[in-house]
């Protein structure tokens, strides 16, 4: 049903949005902490001893599989990195020449109807806003399909939505191809033209080594890239993950875990290394009709620009909550938005690798529970919440 219809607003103590990793894991961590589906739940849930609380998820997606539906073909699962099991359910035997893409939208797929999780799609939510003032009223959430009231919401919507393209003088005047990351399919399109890979991360490498296969290639950096030498252990992890949840703890908008991890060698890209594939050049200055201006005044002549510059986290139907402070990020305590707990971020910031989201849905749904508690009995004491004015 469409938004803005005469339909009843649905409700449910509490909704997740994306149905990717971290909103599987949260989907999970909810059920066991014995939420009910809202949809086949009674209605009016409250206070403990009542009945049963109830959750329901909202996925944009047309299935299942959140942004593993959308990876090139040719991200095998021999050359993924590291994936983390879904929560209760290790993942099915791997064949490493599986494209990422099928073998995980399986696995969630399977892991999706096994524990019958409570997913409504293809909904698409165009914002959240607060109901009543105050830490004890409910949220709206508006939607494709009709607007739930929710007492708290996890935000699981992750970034693949978000691809963030830098903004260069001349730009609109290439005359060939540009393109994101996001809108890769495979190298074979560019067999025979000279492709410019701009770009410091794990995606850019991977594809620079990839591409290189079949046609010649450039590597545009902002800054030299960092070449983790050391082994990456479960302490460099931990590390990492450290200077992240430091930055969203300030406010500040969250750094990728790679950004604090450095590349990390693998056998494939030392062959690239060994190709002289991986030879960076300072950031061009001016893009033009036929190709790039470097930096020493030279010209760089080129068919294609691939941008592999990273996502920004999809969180713009959170606007009307107000979130983001001066520093443009949004101050965190864990998964907690530090200034509204009836919202959780997962999949953000230190949670947004595959192990990270993981424990970001357990932590996001104990706080809940914690919330939840203290509003109950919040109520009980005969306290209502402040209309909305």
């Amino acid at each position: 049903m469409p938004a803005g219809s005469n339909a009843p607003v649905r409700s449910a103590d509490v909704v997740v949005i994306g149905a990717g990793q971290a909103g599987l894991s949260a989907a999970y961590h909810l059920q066991r902490r014995g939420f009910l589906p809202a949809a086949t739940a009674p209605q009016g849930a409250g206070p403990a001893g009542s009945p049963s609380r109830t959750y329901t998820v909202l996925d944009a997606e047309d299935g299942p599989g959140g942004a593993w539906r959308h990876r090139w073909k040719s991200l095998i699962m021999a050359t993924v990195n590291g994936i983390s099991d879904l929560p209760g359910v290790p993942q099915p035997t791997v064949d490493p020449d599986e494209a990422s893409s099928s073998f995980l939208t399986r696995y969630f797929a399977a892991y999706e109807q096994d524990l019958a999780l409570a997913i409504e799609r293809p909904v698409k939510v165009g914002s959240v806003s607060r109901e009543d003032t105050g830490p004890h009223g409910r949220l709206r959430i508006t939607t494709s399909r009709g607007d739930w009231s929710a007492r708290a919401i996890i935000n699981a919507t992750g970034t693949w939505t978000r691809p963030f393209w830098p903004i260069y003088p001349g730009q609109a005047t290439f005359g060939g191809r540009q393109l994101h990351v996001a809108d890769y399919v495979s190298a074979e399109e560019f067999r025979g033209r000279h492709v410019i890979v701009v770009g410091g991360g794990i995606s850019a490498v991977g594809l620079l080594d990839e591409i290189s296969r079949v046609t010649t290639t450039s590597w545009f950096t902002r800054r030299p890239p960092v070449w983790r030498e050391a082994a990456f252990d479960r302490q460099a992890g931990h590390d990492a993950v450290a200077l992240v949840e430091d930055r969203v703890r300030q406010g500040l908008p969250p750094q990728s875990v790679v950004a604090a991890t450095g590349l990390i060698w693998t056998p494939a890209l030392r062959a690239a290394e060994a190709r002289g594939v991986l030879e960076r050049q300072p950031m061009f200055i001016r893009i033009e009709p036929g190709g790039v201006r470097r930096a020493d005044g030279s010209f760089l002549a080129a068919d294609v620009i691939l941008w592999a510059t990273g996502f920004r986290a999809e969180l713009e139907h959170l606007a009307p909550l107000r979130l983001r402070g001066p520093g443009g990020g949004i101050a965190m305590d864990g998964t907690q938005v530090a200034a509204e707990p009836r919202v959780h971020l997962v999949g953000y910031g230190p949670s947004s690798s595959t192990i990270g989201a993981n424990r970001a849905g357990r932590t996001a749904v104990a706080g809940i529970l914690r919330f939840l508690d203290g509003q109950d009995k919040f109520a009980e004491a005969g306290h209502r919440p402040v209309p909305a004015p």
